[in-house]
């Protein structure tokens, strides 16, 4: 009997396993309780339902991702007059960067998101990201024959 590897795109986070895989939602659980606050691990109710605690990780990180980037936009003017030549620049920098990181952490949850929700996902070609409901799945659906092409 051959069995098929789950597939993993491209953005799933280190450390947690592949969906469907022994050990997924442990794993899934822990690297979400590192991406958000501390305190969101005193939440039991997070640890008991990963899906709760996915979609608060994505409000927290879109939250983050809007700080930073309102961060990068006013740093000029809140601090161009208080830091020594290069300092604003370096600044910058660290704004850019850990926009960028947080961007990708954020898009990393929606993928775990997905997975969590029994949703797997299909090889692309050229790297569009996509998923599909497993059958049986909530939202699942038959496909809609008038959309076909």
């Amino acid at each position: 009997m051959v069995v098929a590897a789950a597939v993993i795109p491209a953005g799933w986070p280190d450390g947690v396993h592949p969906p469907g895989s022994p050990g997924f939602e442990q794993t899934a659980i822990n690297w979400l309780l590192d991406v958000v606050p501390s305190d969101y691990r005193l939440h039991g109710v997070l640890v008991r339902h990963p899906v709760a605690l996915a979609t608060l990780a994505r409000h927290h990180l879109a939250a983050c991702v809007q700080g930073a980037r309102a961060g990068y936009r006013s740093a000029r003017a809140e601090l161009g007059n208080d830091l020594p030549p290069g300092g604003l620049a370096a600044v910058l920098a660290a704004y850019q960067t850990e926009g960028r990181r947080l961007v990708a952490t954020a898009q990393a949850v929606e993928l775990v998101a997905h997975a969590l929700r029994g949703e797997t996902f299909v090889p692309q070609l050229a790297g569009a990201r996509k998923t599909a409901r497993s059958p049986g799945s909530p939202g699942s659906r038959a496909p809609d024959p008038s959309r076909a092409r």
